[in-house]
């Protein structure tokens, strides 16, 4: 039995951990595609039963039971269609697992009747990297039949810096308006601090008042991913950060981010703003905080008092949630801690309580304004704010996960 000849509106998962797993959970909940069909590309356990054990429970979030139908809810109806295929049924949805394939090429797409396919594997992140060269890569998926690869990870260019013209990073609620699906095969969805940080960026880059920005920074104060050391681990050789093999367990760990560069590419406008961007990873297993500082160009108004302030700050933000980012930004004045995030779906949440100004006057003697052609005898002070401002994000499921689902719907709806 052939799960293409069930339905005709296919998702191809390829990777079933974190990302690939949670995906699935969201798909289902969505019931946008008539069928799923998943490459592990390997064994998974000693049985089918192990597998479907392997979908329906997580550590972080529970089972998919509870997903979907809350604590006191039901539980999700599964069912074995074909125990050798194998396929699956959950809640009415039809779930094909492949397990021969590890190299993209090799899954054969078209064969199973999909058209788009979501790389959560983490591996084939060069979008530049042709098959012909014998490593597997994300063009791979395009080769055995896939018509859009969305790969749930940044791009890293590797050996080139020019970005093949068909490959785009996307962020819901930020640029995906932009897809060409003539032109664009190669999709990015950047990263879970990218996607925050975005959403936290955007209001303030479209208020005249908060978009002269003088500069910029943020820090993530990250949960733990796979990437890092359960316990203390040996550096592999030139390894050139040695924190990155200390426990994820014990520690507080001082990490780098790429977001700068991927903020850039789904907003071209920040870049004339000079911004740094660094990582605190703690052992906590979700939920995220980025704490974003941003020095603006203000003005006084007639009593002398800054236009930018804690007030005008918040309002921005309130508004973008209850108008163009609605459901992507949440605006909170309640005194959250990170549990109350887990499972939240919006790419971020305001701490609109801890959000802080201050005002401050740059001076500019009379010899330095004599450079830029302006003779006067006097100072000019320039007034400034900046500002301190709280996002939470579950970089896992309700941010990351949540965003990607609707660009992955976008993508499917605005290319079959």
């Amino acid at each position: 039995m052939k799960l293409s000849l069930l339905s005709k509106n296919l998702l191809g998962i390829n990777g079933l951990g974190r990302i690939g797993k949670l995906l699935l959970w969201n798909q289902i909940h969505l019931r946008y595609f008539d069928g799923i069909v998943i490459n592990c590309g390997r064994e998974i356990g000693k049985d089918l039963d192990d597998l479907i054990q392997v979908i329906e429970t997580d550590s972080t979030y529970g089972s998919l039971h509870k997903f979907l139908f809350g604590m006191v809810g039901k539980k999700a109806e599964i069912r074995v269609l074909d125990a050798e295929k194998p396929i699956l049924e959950i809640e009415g949805i039809p779930i094909k697992i492949l397990r021969n394939a590890r190299d993209p090429k090799d899954v054969n797409w078209l064969n199973e009747g999909v058209k788009i396919v979501v790389d959560c594997t983490g591996s084939f992140l060069d979008p530049a990297q042709a098959t012909e060269g014998g490593k597997p890569c994300l063009r791979g998926h395009l080769d055995s039949g896939a018509l859009k690869v969305i790969c749930s990870a940044p791009f890293k260019l590797k050996g080139t810096t020019q970005m093949p013209e068909d490959a785009k990073t996307m962020i819901f609620g930020i640029n995906h308006l932009e897809f060409d699906p003539a032109r664009h095969h190669i999709i990015s969805a950047a990263s879970c601090t990218t996607t925050g940080l975005s959403h936290m960026i955007k209001p303030l880059m479209e208020n005249e008042l908060t978009s002269r920005i003088v500069t910029a920074s943020m820090s993530t104060i990250h949960a733990t991913t796979n990437t890092q050391s359960i316990l203390d681990s040996v550096p592999k050789a030139a390894a050139a950060d040695l924190r990155k093999s200390r426990s994820v367990l014990n520690n507080i760990i001082l990490s780098t981010t790429g977001v700068t560069k991927a903020l850039e590419q789904v907003m071209p406008g920040i870049k004339h703003i000079g911004f740094m961007a660094d990582s605190v990873r703690i052992p906590i297993n979700t939920v995220s905080l980025i704490n974003l500082n941003v020095t603006f160009y203000t003005q006084l108004d007639d009593l002398g008092e800054p236009r930018i302030n804690r007030k005008l700050i918040n309002d921005v933000y309130q508004k973008a949630a209850q108008g163009a980012q609605k459901d992507l930004l949440i605006y909170s004045e309640r005194q959250n801690v990170s549990a109350d995030l887990i499972g939240t779906m919006a790419a971020i949440t305001i701490e609109a309580h801890e959000t802080h100004t201050r005002t401050g006057f740059i001076s500019f003697p009379p010899e330095v304004l004599a450079l830029q052609g302006l003779n006067t005898d006097k100072h000019l002070e320039m007034p400034v704010t900046h500002a301190k401002i709280f996002g939470w994000y579950d970089n896992e499921l309700g941010s990351y996960v949540n965003c990607l689902s609707k660009l992955i719907n976008y993508v499917a709806e605005n290319s079959l």
